[in-house]
């Protein structure tokens, strides 16, 4: 009997049974043995981690010594019952305990001799007893039961072991326990199953289930036991066990009752009505959960919460966040008890955050309470369409206002609209939006009001950037210099990527008329805009295209520079390769090849078309074109260079205006392609179409009409373009070798000497041997007959000397060796690889037309090709060139 006068309820008094399905797990079988070293081990965490079970199975198993259990209840709260029940639980398990130890003869009260008595008998002892006192938490505010625990605790020595199993901290003075290395510490964190002991238990439920399923299940359940087992049991009744438990719906499951029914209920009704209404959020702050409940004591709950492990945690700051298989409970409770209130609690939500400067956080409230005028205000207000535009957040807000409301209406939403379709390149649909929203921006001098019209403005610049026009990108971007004064600095700078996004935008539309002066200072000015992840797009696409207008003016190295820092700042902001604009890697690609470096250059085009700038942007589906164009001309196949060239010309471009200097370099591919496969009067024609404009474009034109015998016009092209020192040394160098070539065919070959001089001389810092290899026949003559030219620039003669076919490696896959070529056939072969014409062959071999042309037959049948660029590709392959 107890002092009460209740007889003793056995059970209590019994190790739960451990069933078949558990799941034990050595880590925590480690702490416990740990604890065997200490006198106190505290099991803790929320209803349903499996904290019983753990302790059950471990005695069970590996049985540490004499053991008493106590399941504890709420009127263990009395000391005397308390004490009552202890000693019973010492004689269930056959520990004997003197009969001078007495027993509690008061309910309310024990006698301090007997607690005495019973820690000096215990410290007597030769061998431990663990006492195990299971759902402590039932007299967890007892403070008389706690201090009488720690003093037998503290007088029985190395006689007692206690391990506590509860939801909440006991009152006993655990700090002391820490500090002196005697307290085994248990923890929620502890308890949750991983991944792989998900799998175990759900297998020993007779489900199998893959490593990903358990992932998304441990991930949703947080580990939490109960949740999975629950979720177990009833996927045992599904067809499809594995689809069950990846996406049960929990508001409607046995876990839901567990929750509800042991963790919900079980609290006051204020405290049960502020986990409904803050069930709506991920995180949340006392100061919040006031605004939801409309009181103004959530502190005290959520400490209380906290305390009692009621799958409610601190994360810091004073933020709390619910379990979120718990909050997932919750709102369906919440939509059963509080019909129509969700939408309420989110705008609620959804305003308090935005005071708070949670805009973020702010946004997919204001989205779930389908208050989409005040998103979208939420964002046009706070200056933040730019995130909409550029940066990491991009993708999650244009997800978010993908939902938007078609009915939702005003200057803000059409904004957003604009700012969505522009993004997309769409420039109708999304001027007509902009058109929308500035026929109805508020007026006033309000900031809010500026802010729309700062909105409006950058969107401007945008949509001129994605019509190619520069004058009305340039427009807007003072209008957007006025609205941005009107506006509180530090507001403005608290948004660097507005700022930086608008300058990328006008530089790039300035780029694209050829206006690179400008377009220089305003991209740099993009780079120099505040450093940090939300401008990091930004910069990487500014730097590439300060790159680009590096290479268009015939600086490899200035190019080089900038390309690679467009890369590592994409690579230090982690931003994917699939989201970079691909521009550096273009860049790179086009002085590798004028180095003749094809194989790094095949590499960098291939990273460029990987990203999904090769689709959408213009500039980078053009340049990609050209440049693959350029690669299939060095490896000697100008036909399919100008196929490919082609079929880019036959997909339309959607800019409103033409760009000069993209037009300049179609032509100049094209024409180089055409000289490649021996037919100048057909480069020639390319440049009659299409008007020269830039100095790299006229020098194009003058080599094709020199090799088209013009070459009065040619030097009369020469003599117009700008002096040396206004362009760069992969231009000069074309300049240089073209006008050579020109001098040289109209007989004065002293002038040609010192002109190929000085492009070798301007070459050798940058490698640049591509203009030389496709300068044609007359330069490599030039260059045997004069080999001092060539002394000191190793660099190049080894590329522009064919070299032996035995030291070249064979490539296996190119088929059986071909019939053995003449002397003569080699001859016209090798001059065949310098884009000479029939023509030319004829006159540099000293032998007729015809006699080369059946040289040329012959060289086709014996190497399998049916054209000369074939041919030369085949050679090639054969180690034959």
């Amino acid at each position: 009997m107890t002092p009460d006068g209740d007889p003793v309820l056995a059970a209590r008094l019994a190790v739960p049974a451990v069933p078949g399905t558990f799941v034990r797990r050595d880590r925590l079988v480690e702490q416990l043995a740990e604890g065997a070293h200490g006198p106190l081990t505290l099991v803790n965490g929320p209803a349903g981690a499996g904290k019983t079970l753990l302790v059950a199975d471990w005695i069970t198993a590996y049985e540490p010594g004499a053991v008493a259990w106590l399941t504890v209840e709420p009127q263990d709260s009395a000391p005397g019952v308390f004490w009552s029940y202890v000693l019973h639980a010492f004689r269930h398990h056959g520990v004997a305990l003197p009969d001078d130890i007495g027993s509690p003869a008061r309910p309310g009260e024990v006698d301090h001799s007997l607690l005495a008595r019973l820690a000096a008998w215990l410290n007597a002892r030769d061998s431990r007893v663990t006492l195990v006192l299971d759902e402590f938490d039932r007299v967890a505010g007892a403070a008389a039961v706690a201090d009488e625990l720690h003093f037998v605790l503290r007088h029985a020595g190395d006689g007692l072991r206690l391990v506590i199993i509860s939801r909440t901290e006991p009152l006993l003075p655990l700090y002391r326990y820490r500090a002196a290395g005697e307290l085994v510490d248990i923890r929620a964190d502890d308890l949750a199953f991983r991944a792989e002991e998900t799998s175990a238990l759900v297998d020993r439920h007779g489900l199998p289930l893959s490593a990903e399923a358990a992932r998304v299940l441990t991930e949703r359940t947080e580990g939490w036991a109960a949740g999975l087992r629950l979720c177990t049991l009833a996927a045992q009744r599904a067809a499809d066990p594995e689809s069950f438990l990846k996406d049960f719906e929990a508001g409607h499951s046995t876990v839901a009752d567990f929750l509800l029914g042991e963790v919900l209920r079980a609290h006051p009704a204020q405290t049960q009505d502020l986990l409904l209404r803050t069930s709506i959020l991920e995180e949340t702050h006392p100061d919040l959960a006031n605004a939801l409940t409309g009181r103004d004591d959530a502190e005290p709950i959520l400490e209380e919460l906290q305390r009692a492990n009621a799958f409610v945690e601190p994360i810091g700051h004073s933020w709390y966040r619910l379990h979120p298989l718990f909050a997932e409970i919750l709102r369906v409770h919440l939509r059963v008890r509080h019909p129509g209130l969700e939408p309420e609690l989110h705008r609620t939500a959804a305003e308090w955050l935005s005071r708070a400067g949670l805009l973020d956080e702010a946004l997919p409230h204001a989205a779930d309470a389908g208050d989409w005028e005040l998103a979208a205000a939420e964002l046009i207000d706070h200056l933040a369409i730019g995130r909409l535009l550029t940066g990491l957040a991009a993708e999650r807000l244009d997800g978010l206002f993908a939902r938007m409301a078609p009915e939702a209406s005003g200057p803000a939403p059409d904004l957003v609209r604009a700012a969505r379709e522009l993004a997309r390149h769409d420039v109708d649909r999304g001027v007509t939006y902009l058109r929308r929203a500035e026929e109805n921006l508020p007026g006033g001098g309000t900031d809010d009001a500026a802010a729309a019209r700062l909105s409006c403005a950058v969107l401007r610049v945008l949509a001129a950037r994605v019509a190619g026009s520069a004058d009305l990108a340039e427009t807007a971007a003072r209008d957007a210099a006025e609205a941005e004064r009107a506006l509180p600095a530090d507001q403005v700078e608290r948004h660097p990527e507005l700022t930086a996004r608008m300058l990328t935008d006008l530089g790039s539309a300035q780029l694209w008329a050829g206006r690179f002066d400008a377009a220089g200072a305003t991209l740099s000015a993009a780079v120099d805009a505040a450093q940090g992840r939300s401008t990091a797009f930004a910069r990487h696409e500014a730097l590439g295209r300060l790159a680009l207008i590096d290479f268009l003016h015939g600086r490899p190295g200035r190019a080089e520079a900038h390309a690679r820092g467009a890369i590592a700042e994409a690579e230090q902001s982690g931003l994917p390769v699939s989201e970079r604009t691909g521009m550096a890697q273009l860049v790179l690609a086009a002085v590798a090849i004028d180095r003749d470096d094809l194989t790094p250059a095949q590499g960098h085009l291939d990273q460029a078309a990987a990203t999904s700038a090769a689709s959408r942007d213009p500039v980078v589906a053009v340049e990609l074109a050209i440049l693959r164009s350029r690669m299939l001309v060095a490896r000697g196949d100008p036909r399919a260079a100008l196929l490919a060239l082609d079929d880019m010309a036959k997909q339309p471009l959607v800019f409103a205006e033409p760009s000069p200097w993209v037009s300049d370099r179609i032509a100049m591919a094209t024409a180089a392609a055409h000289l490649a496969d021996g037919d100048p009067k057909a480069a020639v024609k390319v440049f009659e179409e299409q008007r020269s404009h830039s100095p790299e474009s006229l020098a194009a034109e003058a080599r094709a009409r020199v090799a088209a015998g013009d070459r009065e016009r040619a030097l009369g092209i020469l003599d117009e373009l700008p002096e040396p020192q206004d362009r760069g040394p992969v231009i000069e160098v074309w300049v240089l070798l073209t006008r050579a070539q020109a001098v040289d065919a109209l007989g004065d070959a002293a002038a040609a000497e010192s002109l190929v001089l000085r492009a070798l001389t301007a070459a050798r810092p940058h490698h640049l041997r591509r203009p030389f290899l496709e300068a044609g026949p007359w330069l490599r003559r030039l260059m045997l007959h004069r080999p001092s030219l060539a002394r000191e620039h190793a660099w190049l003669t080894s590329t522009l000397s064919p070299q032996p076919a035995a030291s070249r490696q064979r490539d296996e896959s190119v088929g059986p060796s071909p019939e053995p070529l003449s002397t003569r056939e080699r001859d016209v072969l090798e001059r065949l690889a310098q884009l000479m014409s029939t023509e030319e062959i004829a006159a540099d071999l000293h032998l007729s037309v015809n006699t080369v042309k059946t040289h040329l037959k012959s060289i086709y049948r014996k190497l399998s090709a049916t054209r000369r660029g074939e041919a030369v590709r085949r050679a090639r392959e054969l180690g034959l060139l």
